[in-house]
């Protein structure tokens, strides 16, 4: 991870910081708050470089995939039924690295295309259901064979609001998160298809 963000660590490193403050928090009004520059910079402190792109990768994770999840949509929101990952077109998410049995994992389903991946109103599905610690299993169903992307959001005190110190986050194909795609990965890198029978994919959770 540290190896993908620009060179910004001493004695650029408040710079850095401002950069992460200034992103907007994705289902919120105006930019990120005062707290969120100060708990860069403690991260910067506290460790150093490494500290800080981890801090930076799942910030990023959190606010775009807040975003994701509260925007108004006309998705489906189903329950887990792992029955419906027994055949036709559909994608059994294994998640690891839950860190809480507490508050909720909301799993949404994209189509893998430019226009559609993580835009406002364009999920086709939403299953909810209340976190694990450790690993997770989620069906998703899938309207047709094609190509698709999955996010994932874990609401740790269940409140529907993003909670930047504890809130996690995850995406298909486990991709980089860093300042440069400002927590929006290219759909490229999420993408995944499926046909006409169930894909099982593995999704790794990211906390500040």
């Amino acid at each position: 991870m540290a190896g993908s963000l620009f060179n910004l660590w001493s004695p650029h490193h408040h710079d850095l910081a401002a950069v992460v403050s200034d992103m907007p928090i994705q289902g919120r009004q105006g930019p990120m708050s005062a707290r969120v520059f100060a708990l860069a910079e403690m991260a910067i402190a506290s460790g150093g470089f490494e500290v800080m792109s981890k801090f930076v990768s799942a910030l990023l994770a959190v606010s775009v995939l807040a975003f994701a999840v509260t925007a108004q949509a006309e998705g489906r929101v189903i329950s887990n039924d792992l029955s419906k990952c027994r055949s036709g077109p559909s994608t059994l998410v294994q998640i690891s690295g839950v860190k809480a049995s507490s508050g909720k994992i909301r799993v949404q389903s994209y189509r893998g295309t430019a226009d559609e991946w993580l835009a406002k109103g364009r999920w086709l599905a939403r299953v909810e259901v209340p976190a694990r610690a450790g690993t997770m299993t989620v069906c998703v169903p899938l309207p047709e064979a094609g190509v698709y992307g999955i996010a994932v959001r874990h609401d740790v005190n269940g409140n529907g609001k993003t909670d930047l110190r504890s809130d996690g986050g995850g995406m298909s194909n486990n991709p980089s998160i860093n300042v440069f795609n400002l927590g929006k990965p290219s759909y490229r890198k999420t993408a995944f298809s499926v046909g006409e029978s169930p894909k099982t994919i593995s999704i790794s959770m990211k906390y500040m």
